[in-house]
């Protein structure tokens, strides 16, 4: 237990030096990485920024669990080679593996910024690993014409190798050691999240938002069996305004499409890993080979298309956040495709001086079928957390999450399974 409380004591003396250097700016037209991103999602516009040089911004994300978890399943047993394949690995309390980025953000020309991100340690990749980056162009003043700068007032360019914008849960999800933002331990249950070669185009006025993208439908790419490869198309629609200075509201709906890829990763491409830890495993799991415990993938490659849409409201400190998405594909042996559905709702109040306390519940739903399976299966989730930003870049949260499994077959380790428990959280992110 001494070692437990000196963790997050260091947490602490943490924050209060990050607190002596809040004071860094935040480069024009990027998000920041501590408390000012929350409930921010695309950047806004800052058409009025000056440059006058080139800018460099260093920043990290540092995040640490203390897990205390319980998991149990029915399934009968699957002896191979002397081993059941269905018997859960036995887990108890303890500290789960640090993550940490690394963030690079840079002002290149007048509207022209930079983005880097290089996971430092994370779940399924120990050693160091390059997330992404991209480079953003929100001006084009080298072309010395007035009217395409008029028409820059409300357009914007990404493109690189970066996590792609489709729905809005993935800004509020924790990208390895940026967990700041989030305000659970837990992504979704069935979590859309791909970094791919990319690019987008954006239009943005008066609270409106307009994007398209193109891009591929792997993390790695690759040359080969072009034949079997295709792009992925993917946009959104959507409104986002503070109506009163009390009151904001924001819709969108976003959708993706791919028809054929050797294996897309729309919903296996978080090279982070969930944030519990070898839950319903068996007895062979390591934690890096299954960085992915307690998380539903449908197994699409082919055909995908993808459509979630996103309610955001907030009044004063109440927050509700929610999400609906349905999804369909196959894999390259099927011929025909399977769907899956999520449904997940957020309610959140910030209290306190400067609302830096909270509490929050979420429901997470999904169904969705499986290659094989004569039925739908069926997974949900309740989480209910409490914060703490001691610092606008430190945060300390405390989650007890019930996450249950239905419908799978006797002889699947997730029949009749369930985990639940308390997970407690420290991270730092600017």
């Amino acid at each position: 237990m001494k070692k437990y409380i000196k963790s997050f004591a260091m947490l602490i003396l943490l924050a209060e030096i990050m607190q002596a250097s809040y004071a860094q700016k935040v480069l024009p037209n990027m998000r920041p990485y501590d408390k000012r991103g929350l409930n921010m999602f695309e950047p806004p516009k800052n058409d009025t920024a000056t440059f006058t040089h080139l800018q460099l911004k260093i920043g990290a994300g540092f995040t640490q669990q203390f897990q205390a978890l319980r998991h149990s399943n029915e399934a009968t047993p699957n002896i191979v080679n002397g081993v059941d394949q269905n018997k859960l690995i036995n887990i108890g309390n303890g500290f789960n593996l640090a993550t940490a980025n690394l963030n690079l953000d840079a002002q290149l020309a007048d509207g022209i910024e930079l983005n880097v991100i290089t996971y430092l340690s994370a779940r399924h990749h120990n050693e160091t690993w390059v997330k992404g980056g991209y480079l953003q162009i929100d001006k084009l003043s080298f072309l010395h014409s007035s009217v395409i700068d008029q028409l820059m007032n409300y357009v914007r360019f990404r493109v690189g190798d970066f996590e792609i914008n489709y729905g809005d849960a993935h800004f509020r999800r924790t990208d390895n050691g940026q967990a700041i933002q989030n305000p659970f331990v837990g992504n979704y249950i069935m979590d859309a999240f791909m970094t791919a070669i990319s690019g987008e185009a954006y239009v943005m006025s008066n609270g409106w938002i307009g994007m398209i993208g193109v891009a591929g439908s792997q993390v790695n790419t690759t040359v080969t069996n072009p034949s079997n490869r295709g792009p992925a198309i993917y946009g959104k629609l959507g409104f986002d305004k503070q109506l009163t200075p009390d009151f904001r509201f924001r819709l969108t709906g976003s959708v993706y499409t791919n028809r054929k890829s050797p294996g897309n990763l729309l919903y296996h491409g978080d090279r982070g890993g969930s944030r519990y830890y070898l839950v319903m495993e068996n007895t062979s799991a390591t934690v890096s080979d299954n960085a992915w415990s307690g998380e539903y993938n449908p197994m699409f490659s082919n055909h995908v298309t993808s459509v979630m849409i996103n309610p955001f409201i907030q009044y004063k400190g109440l927050v509700f956040f929610g999400t609906y998405e349905h999804a369909q594909g196959r894999t390259g042996s099927e011929t025909s495709n399977r769907k899956a559905d999520q449904l997940v709702g957020d309610l959140l109040y910030y209290f306190g001086p400067k609302q830096n306390v909270y509490v929050g519940v979420r429901y997470d739903w999904v169904k969705g079928e499986l290659p094989g399976f004569t039925q739908a299966v069926q997974i949900d989730r309740v989480q209910a957390a409490l914060g703490w930003y001691i610092a606008p870049t430190v945060l300390l949260k405390a989650e007890y999450v019930d996450q249950r499994y239905h419908h799978y077959p006797t002889n699947n380790i997730n029949y009749g399974g369930q985990f639940h428990g308390l997970m407690l959280e420290g991270t730092v992110g600017f």
